[in-house]
């Protein structure tokens, strides 16, 4: 059972590293095909299951009954996320927005700074708004997401000034998320400064891209 375990953590480790097209399904890496995140999920959330049944019980029925429960709690989390990213995939055409999936699992949106903020504020751009709607109705459909928003900044300034500001406009768009009804206590907002890039700091075009905020979005149990 144990070596069941350690090659299911790193059998579902390996997979979601392979990003996954939207328009085929077809895995990126390696030449891997069909696989779907719900069994990644099944297969994390057994390996989860198990090792708290170790860390609280001895008997092998609790051990396996933790193992299912696990495998079922996950299953339904990747599905559940399967299905956000979908309609946020279909909702963020033509606005800017990358739809991804972050190697923790979670649904990623990266929202580039030229559409989201004016340089060096924290207020939202008007013209943004709709974005954010819709980023919200499908957030308060179910009210069952966890939310991390992130704010970053291009590597221009020092931390006494971008990581303030990169947590300012995190938190304007928890803000506006919250006030259209996505509840408070499922989103954290925190910033970054010029911590991880996505682009290169040496041209104007790499740093627009670094200057964003992330939404991640998790099932919460």
């Amino acid at each position: 059972m144990r070596a069941l375990v350690i090659s299911t953590v790193v059998g579902a480790l390996a997979l979601s590293g392979c990003q996954t097209t939207p328009s085929n399904g077809q895995t990126t890496s390696g030449g891997i095909s069909d696989y779907k995140k719900t069994a990644i999920g099944s297969l994390i959330g057994a390996a989860a299951g198990y090792g708290l049944s170790r860390s609280n019980a001895n008997s092998s029925a609790q051990n396996n009954r933790a193992l299912a429960i696990g495998a079922v709690l996950g299953a339904g989390a990747g599905l559940y996320l399967d299905n956000k990213e979908k309609k946020l995939r279909q909702q963020m055409q033509g606005t800017g927005v990358e739809v991804n999936r972050n190697p923790d699992g979670s649904v990623g949106l990266v929202m580039p700074g030229n559409i989201t903020f004016d340089t060096n504020k924290s207020t939202i751009k008007p013209n943004f708004y709709s974005t954010l709607n819709k980023v919200a109705q499908t957030l308060t459909e179910d009210n069952k997401s966890a939310i991390l928003v992130t704010g970053y900044t291009d590597s221009t300034g020092n931390d006494s000034i971008n990581i303030p500001l990169s947590q300012a406009r995190a938190q304007s768009v928890a803000s506006y998320l919250s006030a259209q009804g996505v509840p408070t206590n499922r989103i954290n907002a925190q910033g970054h400064g010029a911590q991880n890039p996505i682009a290169d700091n040496n041209t104007a075009a790499g740093r627009e891209q670094n200057r964003r905020v992330e939404i991640s979005i998790y099932a919460a149990q």
